[in-house]
């Protein structure tokens, strides 16, 4: 049996013209196509809803399965079951759907599964503007699910970048074996802009096992690739014996939940697998930092007007600049640590209350001033806004 096998002329042949004018939303789609995903089982939810219906037009024509679950619960249950099969699976969602995924986000991480999910945020809390975008979801994304794990999340600022980081999610998924997330937002899901399909695809896939069923142990770090924490992979039905549990485990996989010993090993390994490549995890984007004393600090859809806010100040003579979180979590902490020596102030722009501002104020020195500038309520931050805002902390 083959496993994430990808044909990409019958997606490019599927998706259509090389150039289009599509929102984030089809564009996370597109990407997950090209990406090898073969599995969508989602609940409509607006503004997350065409994910939905995107991946039961189109998954279909390439060999692959859509499911409409009866709520978000049995949706991301769905994909996790359908990844241990050996396929690329993904749902999608917004923030009440989001919330009610948790439990099984938790799963995914304790079970080593790679997964995606879409999280095209609105505003809440509770049922909130469901037709509004926002940014109030950043810190569940990390924090959402009980316990210790390691999460992995993506904050894309345009629909091209939808497209790209959806692909570069099941890379990531595939690679650590952990559920990673693209959290997008209501202004970029909905934003309707040029796109391009790219012509080559580089994909990373996770490290099957090639062991004999009889040596082969689930949890244990990879035999075929000594060295690496992330254990191999024996999808259900490829005849090795794989125990599957949300339990504390031990390196066979079977229940291990009075043993202290085996429940360091098993939840320090499954973040660490994380944690040591955190360097390589940092992806950040500085524009105009060169001689900025003052950074505007953004993600997702804040960083379209920070852009031009920074271009106007620039104008006025003000060295400011931005710096923009393309992977959130796991947070860039050396990064901001080595900012802490080329600027004085920081103006984080978030469409919440506050959320990402706490580990950018962690991460930077204490002598570093932090100003966080929330805006609620469905709108972006103007230019004008955030202009101000430079201007203020000038």
């Amino acid at each position: 049996m083959e496993y994430g096998r990808v044909d990409l002329n019958l997606v490019k042949k599927v998706l259509g013209p090389k150039t289009q004018f599509e929102i984030g939303d089809m564009a996370c789609v597109y990407g997950a196509l090209l990406a090898g995903c073969k599995f969508f089982a989602g609940y409509p939810i607006t503004p997350a809803s065409e994910l939905a219906e995107g991946a039961a037009r189109l998954l279909p024509r390439v060999g692959g399965t859509y499911i409409q679950m009866e709520d978000e619960i049995a949706s991301i249950a769905a994909a996790i079951g359908a990844s241990w099969t050996g396929e690329r699976a993904m749902t999608g969602t917004s923030g009440p759907g989001f919330s009610l995924m948790q439990e099984n986000i938790g799963y995914a991480a304790m079970t080593e599964t790679p997964v995606v999910i879409i999280d095209i945020q609105r505003t809440g809390p509770s049922t909130g503007q469901p037709t509004q975008g926002a940014q109030g979801d950043m810190m569940q994304a990390k924090w959402g699910s009980h316990g210790d794990y390691e999460i992995i999340a993506l904050a894309p600022s345009s629909c091209q970048e939808c497209l790209d980081m959806t692909i570069m999610a099941f890379n990531l998924a595939e690679k650590y074996r952990n559920p990673v997330l693209v959290m997008g937002d209501g202004e970029i899901g909905h934003l309707r802009e040029r796109i391009v399909i790219p012509d080559k695809v580089d994909l990373t896939f996770r490290t099957l096992t090639d062991l004999p069923r009889e040596q082969y142990i689930p949890f244990v770090p990879s035999k075929v690739n000594p060295g690496s924490k992330v254990p191999d992979f024996a999808p259900f039905g490829s005849g090795s014996h794989s125990y599957i549990t949300g339990l504390t485990h031990n390196e066979k996989g079977f229940p291990s939940t009075d043993k202290q010993p085996d429940h360091d090993r098993l939840v320090r390994r499954i973040m660490e697998k994380i944690t040591d490549d955190a360097e390589k995890l940092v992806k950040v984007e500085e524009y105009m930092m060169e001689d900025a004393d003052i950074a505007v600090i953004c993600y997702g859809a804040t960083a379209r007007p920070a852009q031009t806010a920074v271009e106007d100040a620039r104008r006025l003579g003000i060295k400011v600049g931005m710096v923009r979180l393309l992977i959130a979590w796991p947070f860039p902490y050396s990064y901001f640590a080595k900012l802490s020596e080329r600027v004085k102030k920081v103006l984080v722009p978030e469409m919440n209350m506050g959320q990402m501002v706490h580990p950018i104020r962690e991460a930077l020195d204490s002598k570093v001033k932090v100003y966080p500038m929330n805006k609620i309520g469905g709108e972006t931050h103007l230019p004008v806004d955030i202009l101000k805002g430079i201007k203020e902390v000038v």
